[in-house]
């Protein structure tokens, strides 16, 4: 199942859905009443089988569709628990770059949202990843037991100003600052729940700026697979609702001989694509004049 968090163009109320068919959303919360996980990601995924059982049966028999062009789409998870990342997990990427894999922001950029341009960022850079969203506590698990605790996949551009991240390092301090301006690190379009990838390592991934193909690999290429990954993870008791980033491809900006033509500009459009999830598609936008 694609479950998606949304809200009626117009409104500000989010509701979730499960896509239904081609380009429509069937209501959760139409379906569930007063329920809260029919609102809410982290509820959704706290409720276990209850939620996705009502999930499975709106996607086999909606009340209500709602057409996609009729709804604004958010991130999945809106207030994620923890969102882990790991770095240079991809033999090329780790031979273009050598800098460190610091903690991503909060996803508060859904698809379709814009990711500004902050007019002290000068080197924007771009990563294509595979995110895995945690759908119960995980504590020590084995690498066998480790994708049962998986809710589901979405797909994250994990935007980093590759400038200030070298400022910091020079200073001895964290990188974390090159990672969190907001709007970076847009997420969605939906979460695909595990059952529909059992493998998640068998999945290409491709990331284009104004439809010039920039990044493509398949997750088979991960130096670290999935499910050590989480298992490695899960000595710090993950929690649903935690996300892990799983690393980038070779292509960044940061990799190339001349990186200046490719730094994010206003007026791109970056697209992620995974295959069995979709597209993450995000305009950059200059920042808005301070009033």
């Amino acid at each position: 199942m694609k479950i998606a968090s949304f809200s009626v163009r117009g409104s500000t109320d989010v509701r979730l859905g499960v896509l239904a068919g081609e380009g429509a959303l069937a209501d959760l919360a139409d379906a569930a009443g007063d329920e809260e996980w029919a609102r809410d990601m982290l509820a959704f995924l706290r409720s276990g089988e209850e939620g996705l059982a009502l999930a499975r049966e709106c996607a086999r028999a909606p009340r209500r569709l709602l057409p996609l062009g009729e709804v604004r789409l958010l991130a999945p998870l809106t207030a994620p628990g923890k969102i882990l990342a790991v770095g240079l997990n991809y033999a090329e990427h780790r031979e273009e770059v050598s800098s460190a894999a610091p903690r991503p922001p909060y996803p508060e950029v859904g698809p379709e949202d814009p990711v500004v341009a902050w007019p002290d960022v000068r080197q924007m850079d771009y990563e294509g990843e595979l995110a895995v969203v945690v759908g119960a506590v995980a504590h020590n698990v084995s690498l066998e037991e480790a994708l049962g605790y998986v809710a589901g996949y979405t797909i994250a551009n994990d935007v980093s100003a590759r400038d200030w991240q070298a400022s910091e390092r020079r200073r001895g301090r964290s990188p974390l600052m090159g990672k969190n301006f907001p709007t970076f690190c847009p997420l969605g379009p939906w979460l695909v729940t595990r059952d529909e990838i059992p493998d998640p390592q068998e999945l290409s991934l491709s990331l284009r700026v104004n439809g010039e193909l920039r990044q493509h690999a398949t997750t088979a290429e991960m130096l670290f697979p999935v499910r050590e990954i989480l298992a490695h993870w899960s000595k710090l008791r993950l929690l649903p609702g935690d996300v892990i980033l799983t690393g980038t491809p070779a292509g960044v900006a940061l990799g190339r001989p001349d990186p200046e033509p490719f730094w994010l500009r206003p007026g791109d459009l970056v697209e992620v694509e995974i295959e069995r999830i979709g597209v993450l598609r995000n305009p950059v936008v200059a920042a808005a004049a301070s009033p």
